[in-house]
């Protein structure tokens, strides 16, 4: 790529699942507003998003609905 080659990201303002494990437990947030990078899958989320998602996850609130999840090991 030469140095005046330009790099384009492409994001789109759009609704995700946002997952992490706390305490061994995988936990789901859907509808999370994100940027999303059509070209990498990069998402990104705004100072107030974050804040609302720390938030929720320390009030430790009755979550909406309980789901099983398969857990593989990959060997």
């Amino acid at each position: 790529m030469s140095d005046s080659a330009v790099w384009h990201e492409t994001f789109v303002e759009t609704k995700v699942t946002y997952h992490i494990e706390i305490e061994g437990k995988l936990i789901l947030v859907q509808n999370v507003p994100a940027r999303v990078n059509v070209e990498t899958g990069e998402r990104m989320f705004s100072p107030e998003t974050v804040e609302h998602l720390q938030e929720l996850l320390r009030s430790r609130q009755r979550p909406a609905r309980t789901i099983e999840t398969p857990v593989y090991e990959y060997a």
